[in-house]
């Protein structure tokens, strides 16, 4: 099996008539998922309301989905190599489209809970086949960090319009209406994609080993679970249990992928430097924002009193900054250079996380908007080099593999981020000082104390509002600084990791 990390040769640099239309459709993808991780967070507040989950509840909920489309993308990315990505992104986007249906009547959280664990596994398919089919698409290398660059800001843009869309959808409809808004991307995805994409896949791919997919699954589901539940609940033998559980099956599975003849993910792409490099600063800069991100919607809506249509415009300039910063990013590091790029996007998010721990319940929006617009345009020049370090360290046969690492890498950050950072804005908040006649459900989340707040006599409600919104500000603010200094911490790092890394 090929294993060489050159980057495509000039034999390859052949242009494909109609690449352009071809990222028009898979740049819908992207658009699909990225919209559905945002409305999420704008949608909590509802979904606190109506299903009345536990904290713990709320949480997985909340990354549920990463947990499981972690644990496949590799899998899923392999598949698409095999059986060709363009048949899978199709397919995995009418799945995608079908779940969403169910988790927009969800019922019960248990019901919410196994709905997004459903639509991970379909999301699983797109972003790995996106990407690999970009890598087969644009040869030249210039090309290819523009489609790259145009990938990436539409995952930005779609951040953007998630919130927006969702905040209009929030105030007129019921809060399961945010899900059903993939339908319409899912059908013209799927209609025209048919007819634009071409197939691509892996000529001699070799089998699709099913024990390897399953120690996959089983490994990062089970490291991730063990670090939620200590984080949440402190050491117990059941997180103990699963995270050796979790360890056993990914050194089984990086043990068997050494000695297969096909395996399912080469590990020998890790020997590349670069390729390491940038899945790394992936996996670390999501997790010190991912926080954040799931937090700052129940800021703006229950701590500053945003309606929802406005809490999405509030979050604007985050996106806007990624979209401008990911479309000049490849240019960028070509005139500069790719470790000075990423280094510099990182330090930047971390200065602006910063500046966030400054913040209290009546701060005013200047500063929480240039922060967010320095968030989105370090994210998006950072985002946007090390995804297409990544694919262009990699021969196009890998690209599906390369790609699933890449996301697999933003999937668990995202996971390990709102298990750690969010345990730690929960434990501050758990921790408020409640007058008398509080009810001990508000204990577990801002949704539930608001909601309890209506039935309470108003000076009561309004004391316990005000301790409760002040902890979870708190709560906020040590989660942005630990954000912060994970990024400074890995912007450090990928100085001196990308050194001598090019475009």
């Amino acid at each position: 099996m090929t294993s060489t990390l050159q980057p495509a040769t000039t034999t390859e640099a052949v242009k494909r008539p109609g690449r352009w239309l071809a990222l028009s459709v898979l740049v819908l993808a992207v658009l699909l998922v990225a919209v559905d991780a945002t409305v999420l967070g704008l949608a909590t507040p509802f979904i606190s309301e109506d299903l009345k989950p536990s904290g713990t509840q709320l949480l997985w909920i909340g990354d549920v989905y990463s947990f499981v489309i972690a644990g496949l993308l590799v899998s899923m990315g392999s598949l698409g190599d095999r059986i060709g990505r363009k048949r899978i992104l199709l397919g995995g986007a009418t799945a995608f489209g079908a779940i969403s249906v169910l988790n927009a009547y969800a019922t019960t959280p248990e019901l919410l809970i196994l709905a997004r664990a459903l639509l991970g596994v379909a999301g699983a398919t797109l972003m790995p086949a996106t990407l690999a089919l970009i890598r087969n698409l644009f040869h030249d290398a210039r090309e290819r960090s523009l489609a790259v660059g145009i990938w990436g800001a539409t995952a930005s843009a779609g951040t953007a319009v998630g919130p927006i869309a969702g905040g209009f959808l929030l105030e007129h409809f019921w809060w399961g209406s945010v899900f059903l808004i993939n339908l319409p991307v899912m059908a013209v995805l799927v209609l025209v994609g048919i007819k634009l994409l071409p197939e691509s896949k892996n000529p001699d791919p070799g089998p699709w080993d099913l024990i390897s997919v399953m120690l996959s699954l089983v490994g990062l589901i089970a490291v991730v679970y063990a670090v939620k539940e200590a984080a949440t609940h402190g050491f117990s033998w059941a997180a103990l249990g699963a995270g050796l559980l979790g360890a056993a099956a990914l050194y089984w599975f990086v043990r068997r992928q050494l000695t297969l003849p096909a395996p399912l993910l080469d590990m020998r792409l890790f020997r590349n430097r670069g390729f390491s490099a940038a899945v790394l600063a992936d996996l670390l800069t999501i997790l010190g924002l991912s926080g954040l991100v799931f937090f700052l919607s129940q800021y703006l809506q229950l701590v500053q009193g945003r309606p929802p249509f406005e809490a999405g415009l509030a979050e604007l300039p985050a996106a806007v900054g990624a979209v401008a910063a990911g479309l000049v990013a490849g240019r960028t590091a070509r005139r500069f250079s790719v470790r000075a790029v990423v280094s510099g996007g990182l330090a930047a998010v971390g200065l602006a996380l910063a500046a966030l721990t400054l913040i209290d319940a009546s701060t005013g929006y200047p500063l929480l908007g240039a922060a967010l617009l320095v968030v989105g345009v370090g994210a998006g020049f950072s985002f946007t080099v090390t995804s297409d370090v990544i694919l262009s360290s990699v021969p196009k046969e890998q690209a599906g593999a390369a790609s699933a690492v890449s996301e697999t890498a933003y999937e668990l950050g995202a996971a390990l981020g709102i298990a750690l950072l969010g345990t730690i804005v929960t434990g501050v908040y758990r921790g408020f000082t409640a007058p008398a006649g509080t009810p001990a459900g508000a204990h577990e989340s801002l949704g539930a104390a608001t909601e309890a707040s209506t039935a309470m006599p108003a000076e009561t409600a309004h004391t316990m509002l005000t301790s409760a919104r002040d902890a979870f500000v708190d709560g906020l603010c040590l989660a942005s600084g630990v954000g912060a200094a994970v990024l400074l911490a890995t912007a450090t790092a990928a100085w001196y990791l990308l050194r001598g890394q090019r475009l």
